[in-house]
């Protein structure tokens, strides 16, 4: 449908397409989401905005900020402070000297609460600056509500304020990591044997993630558990080119929400494979339409998109998805191909998806002074 008004167009496009629709999850955990791996968009949630403790999946975050801001080579001097880190941990000793990408192993396959202050201390000289970082770069991706106040997730010594996040929060920022080659490959490694500098000592760390072994596609993620946060597990499986993160937080409480996190995450991730499927609302260099030239010899030029949109929708959706595009008439030469012209919004109902910038597709000079005599001319022949 074409509209226009007041100098622009806009374009109306329903998309529809019909696919298999899954049944929603019922789910234990105080706050659970369901977010696209690639573009970050909550697909499902419960609670999924509501500020919760995360625990040790805090070092989700921990671990973007080694891989960031330090060299895997790197040695690590463990401090009287990250020795005497509390259990669960890696039994290190004030002194002692560990390659980075080690400890980043053994934190991230094991949870080790001490590896955490030791990288911690090594990025940042600090734990408290640190964490500032860290809070500082969950806004940068998006976390909207994540405040962190420890670099391993334990919480007891820290105010509910200090420390927290979201279901959908933690989702994104696994997104974020899992665009890391390297994090990928050390949440996925089955187990590692790791050596102290001097080589007086070695540790054999095993992989606690269940659902790498339990579930088709899974690439792992990062297991928590506090007293405050109870069973909370952050996952992301990959079939079919389709990735799905999810997290589960506060699942329940000793044995029991121990196996119930696992449950939660299958069945989130059965829901999200069954119900949501790669989509392209809108191709890169689409046509959007056509904008008049004026005082130019290119009477107008055909403005496209700058970027495409693509993402995982459900049947439901996908009949929901529109297109806006608003374009001006006519507009003065000059115009150089690849400039702006107007603007795209895709919305799924009243939610913007993306805003996109519509080109012009080649340019169109201004008139010379010989076509500016001729354009005369010719209007004062049509006058008289």
């Amino acid at each position: 449908m074409h509209m226009r008004r007041a100098g622009s167009l806009i374009l109306l496009l329903f998309l529809c397409c019909s696919l298999a629709y899954g049944a929603e999850p019922s789910v234990g955990a105080q706050g659970a989401a369901l977010v696209d791996g690639n573009t970050g968009r909550l697909l499902w949630g419960k609670n999924a905005e509501e500020p919760l403790a995360m625990a040790s999946t805090t070092k989700i975050m921990t671990a973007i900020l080694v891989l960031e801001n330090a060299s895997l080579d790197d040695v690590v001097t463990v401090s009287k402070n990250a020795a005497g880190q509390p259990e669960v941990n890696m039994n290190l000793k004030a002194g002692e000297q560990w390659k980075v990408g080690d400890l980043l192993s053994a934190m991230m396959l094991r949870s080790y609460n001490d590896t955490a202050v030791a990288l911690a201390e090594h990025v940042s000289g600090s734990v408290e600056a640190f964490c500032e970082l860290m809070t500082k770069k969950a806004a940068e991706i998006g976390a909207e509500d994540t405040v962190f106040g420890s670099p391993n997730g334990l919480d007891s010594q820290i105010p509910f304020e200090k420390h927290h996040s979201t279901a959908k929060d933690m989702a994104l920022i696994a997104a974020y990591a899992l665009k890391k080659e390297k994090f990928c490959s050390v949440i996925a490694q089955p187990s590692v044997t790791i050596y102290e500098i001097t080589g007086k000592r070695q540790c054999q760390v095993t992989n606690a993630d269940r659902f790498l072994l339990e579930y088709k596609g899974a690439m792992g993620v990062k297991t928590g558990y506090t007293n405050k946060a109870g069973h909370c597990f952050v996952g992301a499986a990959e079939q079919n080119g389709v990735r799905l993160i999810t997290t589960v937080l506060g699942s329940g409480w000793g044995t029991s929400g121990k196996e119930k996190k696992w449950s939660d995450t299958k069945e989130i991730m059965n829901y999200g494979f069954a119900t949501f499927f790669p989509y392209e609302v809108a191709g890169k260099g689409q046509l959007c339409g056509n904008v008049t030239i004026l005082h130019s010899k290119v009477g107008s030029v055909d403005a496209i998109l700058q970027e495409g949109c693509q993402g995982l929708f459900s049947k439901e959706e996908q009949g929901a998805l529109q297109l806006y595009i608003a374009l001006p008439e006519s507009i003065e030469a000059p115009i150089q191909a690849g400039q702006e012209l107007g603007n795209a919004q895709i919305k799924l109902k009243d939610e913007v998806l993306a805003e996109i910038p519509i080109l012009a597709d080649r340019s169109a000079p201004a008139y010379t002074l010989g076509d500016w005599y001729f354009y005369l001319l010719h209007n004062w022949i049509t006058w008289f």
